[in-house]
C-alpha cells in the first residue's frame, strides 16, 4: 500500500508539472478591458528583470489595442522600497502608456492577493474582462486562482522571460509545481475568495 501511495503521488506531481509547462505555451488573441500584471520584485525604483518582462508585455498589449487599460499589482517588498505596482506604473508611463489608463493596487504580497485586489480595483472602474500577464510557468496557477475568484480572464504569458536556461526553467517549474499542488490541497478546506490572506 505504501508503494502504491508513493507511486500515485509521483504520478500526480508529474501530471501537475506537465500541465503547468504546456499551459504556459498557450496564449490568446482576444481583447479585454484590462491586462492584469502580476507583481514581482523591484530593485529600488526599477523593476527586476522578471517584472520588467511582464510590464513590457502589458505595454505591447496596450499599444496593439488588445487591452484598453493596465492594472499593475504588488505592494512593498521592503519598507524602504516603493510598491511594485507604483514602480511598474512609472515605468509604463515613461514608455508611452497614458496614466489615465493605468490602475494600481498596493496591498498584495502573493499571487492570489494580486488578483483579489486587482479585481476590486477593476470593479470600481467597471472593468470585467481581463488578460492575466505573467511568466509562462506561472500561468496555470494564476489562472486557477482567477477562476476561483470568478474572473472573466484569459492567459497572456510573456513571450520573453529571463528563465531561459534549462536549469532555470526546471527550478521555476519545480517551485510552481509545489506551489500549485499546495494551493489545490489548501482550497479543498477553505474557499479562497473568503480569506485572501491565507493564500
Amino acid at each position: 500500500m505504501a508503494i502504491l501511495g508513493i507511486a500515485t503521488l509521483i504520478l500526480w506531481i508529474g501530471y501537475l508539472a506537465g500541465s503547468i509547462y504546456f499551459y504556459g505555451t498557450q496564449t490568446t488573441t482576444e481583447s479585454a478591458d484590462a491586462a492584469i500584471v502580476l507583481g514581482a520584485a523591484v530593485w529600488d525604483t526599477e523593476p527586476s528583470p522578471v517584472f520588467r518582462e511582464r510590464i513590457n508585455h502589458a505595454i505591447t498589449l496596450y499599444k496593439t489595442n488588445q487591452v484598453k487599460n493596465i492594472i499593475f499589482t504588488g505592494g512593498q517588498g521592503e519598507v524602504t522600497e516603493e510598491a511594485e505596482s507604483i514602480v511598474a506604473k512609472d515605468y509604463a508611463i515613461e514608455r508611452g502608456v497614458a496614466g489615465g489608463n493605468i490602475l494600481t493596487e498596493t496591498q498584495s504580497r502573493t499571487t492570489f492577493q494580486n488578483l483579489y485586489y486587482a479585481k476590486q480595483e477593476a470593479e470600481k472602474n467597471q472593468l470585467s474582462q481581463f488578460l492575466i500577464v505573467s511568466d509562462p510557468l506561472h500561468m496555470k496557477r494564476a489562472m486557477r486562482m482567477a477562476q476561483d475568484l470568478d474572473m472573466k480572464a484569459n492567459s497572456s504569458p510573456t513571450p520573453t522571460t529571463r528563465y531561459k536556461s534549462l536549469p532555470a526553467q526546471l527550478e521555476f517549474l519545480r517551485r510552481e509545481t509545489l506551489f500549485y499542488g499546495l494551493y489545490l490541497i489548501k482550497r479543498l478546506f477553505e474557499m479562497p475568495a473568503q480569506n485572501p490572506h491565507t493564500f
